[in-house]
């Protein structure tokens, strides 16, 4: 049975590889949806896999703007009545050269409230059989931040509007110079792959009754060090870096195969392996 997929941040790195790998590994009749924010690089990106032979379809979208992301999934539900794959990969990229308080406030819009858009935009969508990704990374873990902020990202009792207004106030916190003095990470990164992780642990919690019944899979993915523009300029070391054609083999089996483990729902999953949340 073909299927419906879409990819958010694909026109280049790692989403790009994995709109490839989708192409070639999904059923006949299958759609594939490479979104990107700015039409121009996405459309060179789609051309690039046709020359390939592939055959992915462009969707115009910003995970930062609410109006974008519902937009496009009006589109999905118009066309074709929901969607199998959802892939939320859309990422802010850091730079060394400026201070993390000039970012912070972008990364988290980014990887962080558009997750949240695109929950509440495209889970909804989810077919019967249908699985929701958000890409993260192993950082997405509460043995990365002080036991004292624990309860902040506590699945069981939080919300995804909790997770939210976290968030909001990290970024005036650090805005202000004043995260570390509230035992947060020195790193900007790692709250925000927490509260993603987090994010999905909510989802996977609220919904798990009807999951069991209608064989939905909702979980975090780690791909591990990927070889690309944005992770090069933070490692001294790449030899042990994955290109993004195999590190989208090694994300994507969840996605194109039976599932293996039922443990991975509501997980964070490095190759293959479940990556502790405490």
């Amino acid at each position: 049975m073909s299927k419906i997929a879409l990819v958010t941040g694909a026109n280049q790195g790692l989403g790009y590889a994995m709109v490839a790998r989708l192409c070639q590994d999904l059923p006949p009749g299958s759609t594939v949806y490479l979104g990107a924010r700015d039409p121009e690089r996405g459309e060179a990106a789609v051309a690039r896999l046709r020359e390939e032979g592939l055959q992915p379809a462009l969707a115009r979208l910003d995970v930062t703007d609410d109006a974008s992301v519902q937009a496009l999934a009006e589109t999905v539900a118009r066309r074709h009545g929901g969607i199998d794959i959802v892939l939320s990969n859309a990422a802010a990229r850091m730079v060394k050269e400026l201070p993390q308080a000039a970012q912070v406030r972008t990364l988290i819009d980014t990887n962080n409230h558009g997750t949240y858009r695109m929950i509440r935009a495209f889970g909804p969508l989810l077919r019967d059989g249908g699985r929701f990704f958000v890409v993260a990374s192993s950082f997405g873990s509460l043995t990365r931040l002080d036991p004292r902020l624990h309860h902040l990202f506590d699945p069981a009792t939080r919300s995804l509007e909790d997770i939210e207004r976290v968030m909001d106030e990290y970024v005036e916190l650090v805005e202000r110079g004043e995260a570390e003095a509230h035992h947060w990470p020195a790193w900007i990164n790692i709250p925000s792959k927490i509260a993603q992780v987090a994010s999905m642990k909510v989802v996977a919690r609220q919904r798990q009754a009807e999951a069991a019944q209608r064989g939905l899979i909702i979980a975090a993915l780690c791909p591990g060090l990927v070889d690309t523009d944005a992770s090069r300029p933070w490692f001294d070391d790449m030899s042990s870096a994955q290109s993004p054609a195999d590190a989208a083999k090694n994300v994507l089996w969840i996605c194109t195969q039976p599932v293996e483990s039922p443990q991975v729902y509501g997980e964070l999953v490095r190759h293959r392996q479940i990556v502790p949340w405490v």
